[in-house]
């Protein structure tokens, strides 16, 4: 075969591989008999044993069956039973359950600077032990619903997997974060303004509204196309398999699974409370200050708080695992965690000791930090810069002299423009039928175009109205910008997120275009805009993906259609005005810190991306693009399309040249964004997270596959899961009503929490 030959086939197969650990593990795999699949062996996974596989009774030759990847057979039923009850009463009472402190917890996530999210896969098991004891308990009662003639009963009969599925969904959509938070609050805590409350939650429910519709767009793209396994949602989908079958026949197996879910949920709910409460040194065990704790040079190599964080090792859950940098240690495959790490070593091993020892980007103050500094150094007075009218204060810009931003913060904005480019690149080189699954769904109802449209219209009336009142700091058009921008980036960005679950995260392209468009306005200069602008158009296509991919879910499971839209839509109507509340509740306890008037020894509360995003409101926005790119620092920032739109070009050639190689898993756009990172706060974590996920998906997958396969996802569910449960109870315990700090010792250092006491 020639070496074109040989690339075609390596492309065709580069939407698995970059789902999938590239090469699967032979130990694991065996042969089933002539019998089973018809006189043709097949290879056949160990995860097989623990779900339902009916594929044997098909005809593989059958173009609905041949359609079908190989790893969606061996995981998906091809079976349906239409009967199976979904919107109950257990359904309603559990996803309330779920949402209210998933939605809090999520909301406070957005104020940390390391997080490890609520976890779905916690809902999804402690859900389904909940519903199986509703099941036994609840009477089999008829309630009618008050002036109707409509009842329900309150146990429809055994625990149903689709009532499972739309539970699992329904905290997917309401127990997560909302982008709208941050510029909320940073009116809040700069500009001293306080949107009110019910134009808050309507402004925050219609944004994801937006997204939900906007999947609309990418549906028939996305959704139904076999080729595309959604990664997560295929693993979800494994998860929901291996559970309905222990239900139905309970084994041993199954029942060690649980009993070591439910010890590493309590053991990491224990262990918690040592690096985020008692002993703070465990979340970043810096060696080198240790060694030389009064050392300049010493600390700021090894700190992981503040410094590059060489060899430093964290036993913080909310450090390894970090959301943040979009690749999941016990979900991602191997291949996209070594392409983080890469960018993680350029950025802080390479370009941060270039930046402070070899002068590189000629500005030598604010390495580490994401605020605005005048030319000395100095924190810059941003907010002086915005009139009463909200327009740009000359005579302040005057007195204290251009805007500079650190060399990090610098080439972290860099690298978010050349990701986003490289997004649409990418799909260029590498991207791009009826199937049985397909067949099975054609029994329910579609969700037909104008429920998505008139989801649309209602967020679309909502927020025109507030930008007309002037409510959201932007001009009416620039909101029919957003969507546009929005509608355009869901499927690029979805694709990715289909074949590699990789999430890019928001950037700040869509900050640079409002500053584009505005920069010559006399009104509409308040650097809130910039932020709301972000949220509207990176919602749009962030919550497109999030429906999307549990539509997926509904599809491998055949639940219908109109049920997953409902569970939804219930979903963020639930967790949008919690979302608020915790804003509210963090905003009024954690001002101090938030705002830099106080440090936070634990760097936990640095409101890093709010800080973020009021430096780029006010670079965009007050200044301008114009402006700021004839400054000598900002220069080299356009040339970032330019990196991002051929790199993509570069690797497709080597792929094309040296196809054995496997340069297509070196996905530029996850590099890209991971140097995107600002590790100026924290940059410990990186480096237990790669000698974790080399144990868990290098090692484990490729020489314990069978013990992989039963026992990765409950432990994935198990970690994320104790640690949400530990901020619950820290909240609870030590901050909902009193706050209680805990007494300095040796393992709560109050001069520094890593003994690097010479750190600046």
């Amino acid at each position: 075969m020639s070496s074109l030959d040989t690339s075609a086939a390596a492309e065709k197969e580069a939407k698995f591989t970059s789902a999938l650990p590239a090469e699967e593990p032979p130990v694991s795999r065996r042969r089933t008999s002539p019998q089973d699949d018809g006189g043709h062996h097949k290879d056949k996974l160990a995860i097989e044993d623990a779900v339902e596989v009916d594929v044997d009774l098909e005809n593989e030759d059958d173009p609905e069956i041949s359609q079908i990847p190989p790893e969606v057979r061996r995981i998906v039923s091809l079976h349906d039973d239409p009967t199976l009850p979904t919107l109950t009463f257990r359904y309603f009472l559990l996803s309330v359950i779920f949402v209210i402190p998933g939605a809090f917890l999520s909301a406070m996530n957005s104020f940390r600077t390391t997080y490890a999210p609520y976890s779905v896969f916690f809902v999804q098991i402690a859900g389904n032990y909940v519903g199986l004891w509703l099941a036994r308990i609840l009477p089999s009662r008829q309630i009618r619903i008050p002036f109707t003639k409509q009842s329900f009963s309150l146990n429809p009969g055994p625990w149903s997997v689709k009532e499972h599925v739309l539970i699992t969904v329904t905290a997917a959509s309401g127990a997560t974060g909302n982008l709208a938070i941050t510029p909320i609050a940073l009116g809040d805590l700069y500009f001293n303004t306080r949107v009110h409350p019910a134009a808050a939650i309507f402004f925050m429910w219609s944004i994801d509204a937006i997204g939900y519709a906007f999947a609309a767009i990418a549906r028939q793209v996305l959704l139904y196309e076999p080729a595309y396994p959604w990664f997560q949602a295929l693993c979800q989908t494994a998860l929901f398999e291996t559970q309905h079958k222990q239900n139905k026949n309970p084994t041993p197996t199954a029942r060690k699974q649980m009993r070591v879910f439910w010890w590493v949920l309590l053991g990491i709910t224990l262990w918690q409370f040592l690096p985020e409460y008692v002993f703070p040194m465990t979340s970043s065990l810096a060696f080198l200050c240790w060694v030389a704790p009064h050392n300049p040079v010493a600390n700021f190599i090894g700190s992981g708080l503040g410094g590059m964080g060489f060899l430093n090792l964290s036993f913080d859950w909310a450090n390894i695992s970090n959301y943040l940098a979009g690749v999941p240690l016990f979900l991602s495959p191997w291949w996209s965690q070594v392409v983080l790490f890469a960018s993680f070593v350029m950025s802080c091993w390479i370009l941060l000791p270039a930046a402070k020892w070899g002068g590189l980007g000629g500005y030598p103050h604010c390495l580490m930090t994401n605020r605005a500094c005048t030319a000395d150094g100095s924190k810059y007075p941003v907010t002086d810069l915005v009139t009463p009218q909200n327009t740009f204060n000359q005579t302040a810009y005057e007195e204290n002299g251009p805007l500079y931003l650190g060399v990090h913060y610098l080439w972290a904005i860099f690298f978010d423009y050349a990701s986003y480019v490289s997004a649409y690149s990418w799909i260029a080189f590498f991207g791009a039928n009826t199937d049985r699954l397909n067949v099975l769904m054609r029994q329910y109802k579609e969700v037909p175009v104008w429920w998505y449209i008139v989801l649309f219209l209602a967020a679309f009336a909502a927020i025109m109205t507030m930008a007309g009142l002037d409510i959201i700091f932007i001009p009416w058009w620039t909101f029919l910008v957003a969507l546009a921008t929005g509608a355009a980036i869901v499927v690029p960005l979805g694709w990715l997120y289909a074949i590699s679950n990789y999430q890019l995260p928001i950037g700040t392209f869509n900050e640079l275009l409002y500053g584009t468009m505005v920069q010559n306005l006399k009104t509409n200069r308040n650097p809130l805009g910039a932020s709301i602008y972000g949220s509207i158009a990176g919602d749009a296509w962030y919550r497109a993906q999030y429906m999307l991919q549990d539509q997926k879910i509904g599809h491998y499971m055949h639940v219908p259609q109109r049920t997953i839209f409902f569970s939804q839509l219930f979903g963020i109507t639930m967790g949008v005005p919690i979302n608020y509340a915790a804003m509210r509740w963090i905003v009024d306890t954690k001002r101090d810190y938030l705002t830099g008037a106080a440090t936070d020894a634990a760097h936990i509360w640095t409101g890093q991306s709010l800080t973020s995003s009021l430096t780029m409101g006010v670079q965009y926005v007050l200044l301008g693009p114009t402006r700021l790119f004839r400054q000598e620092q900002f220069r080299p920032l356009p040339y970032a399309f330019l990196v991002g739109a051929a790199a993509p070009a570069v690797i497709y050639l080597l792929h094309r040249l040296f196809p054995r190689a496997k340069f297509h898993l070196f996905n530029t756009t996850i590099f890209f964004s991971g140097a995107s990172i600002f590790y100026g706060n924290v940059s410990t974590g990186y480096f237990s997270r790669f000698l974790g996920g080399f144990v868990v998906m290098f090692w484990a997958y490729r020489y314990r596959y069978n013990l992989w396969a039963k026992y990765n996802f409950i432990l994935a569910a198990a970690f994320d899961a104790g640690f949400n449960l530990n901020m619950l109870l820290i909240f609870l315990i030590f901050g909902s009503a009193k706050v209680i700090g805990m007494p300095n010792w040796w393992g709560n250092d109050g001069g520094n929490v890593e003994k690097c006491y010479a750190l600046n």
